[in-house]
């Protein structure tokens, strides 16, 4: 449960707030002005949360470094392709485990379409990405791993 209280009374009730957040694993959200400012949350959470920001600014200098010297938006483009393949073919998995319900049949129709569809290639496999005023985009920086 989140718990909201203002600067002045969390102040005024330390010991309590802290009590609520390490005996009943709730969180406190202070507010000033009737606007969060901070919050006190439990230090196994403040933990998992320092992992998770660890992970992913380590995926995002991953992909920063993947995609140097590839158009913005083609890598933009290409990332959302993969996340959008990788989400359907986890939600497929699931559905099979039983571990989310069945897609009605419209919909599971128009997810088949939608996987038979020809990828775009990529950029590094030899096509010639253009912008969309139709003048060809800047080509790739060599030495760039994918």
């Amino acid at each position: 449960m989140i718990t909201e209280t203002n600067a002045v009374a969390f102040r005024q009730n330390l010991g309590e707030m802290l009590n609520i957040v390490q005996y009943r694993n709730d969180s406190i959200v202070i507010k000033k002005d009737g606007k969060p400012v901070a919050a006190l949350i439990d230090a196994r959470l403040f933990e998992r949360i320092r992992r998770m920001q660890d992970r992913f600014d380590a995926l995002c200098d991953r992909l920063e470094k993947t995609y140097e010297g590839v158009p913005e938006d083609l890598a933009l483009a290409e990332i959302e392709q993969a996340t959008a393949r990788a989400r359907r073919e986890t939600g497929d998995a699931w559905r099979a485990a039983g571990r989310l319900p069945a897609l009605p049949a419209t919909a599971s129709q128009a997810s088949k379409r939608n996987r038979s569809a020809v990828a775009a290639p990529r950029p590094s496999e030899g096509t010639k990405p253009r912008s969309k005023t139709g003048s060809k985009s800047p080509k790739p920086k060599t030495g760039a791993t994918r």
